[in-house]
């Protein structure tokens, strides 16, 4: 089973400039593994510190939110196509719209 994961423009300065990747996860949880085997330096834009997916990173399988099709219990199918999608947020916080840290490294 292969999944095609598209990943952000922002994500390709630790990502060697690649915007896509093969991935056999199985699940959300697998995929992220597998990115963060790929990109060891995404693993802090992706996960916060209990390991949980960052607030402001969003999933969509064919388009379509992976909240509701389950989240984590989503089981991808063979051709899937995964978009990694970072929000992006105006305003004057201090924190960064792209990981949700303060005083990070990303931009």
């Amino acid at each position: 089973m292969s999944v095609r994961v598209l990943l952000p423009n922002a994500f390709t300065k630790h990502t060697e400039g690649k915007k896509e990747i093969q991935s056999n996860a199985a699940n959300l949880n697998d995929l992220l593994t597998d990115i963060e085997t790929e990109f060891p330096q995404l693993k802090t834009h992706l996960r916060d510190e209990q390991g949980q997916v960052r607030r402001f990173i969003n999933f969509y399988v064919n388009e379509e939110d992976i909240r509701f099709l389950g989240n984590e219990k989503y089981t991808f199918k063979d051709g899937d196509e995964v978009l990694v999608i970072p929000s992006i947020a105006g305003g004057s916080c201090s924190c960064c719209s792209y990981c949700g840290q303060e005083d990070c490294t990303c931009c």
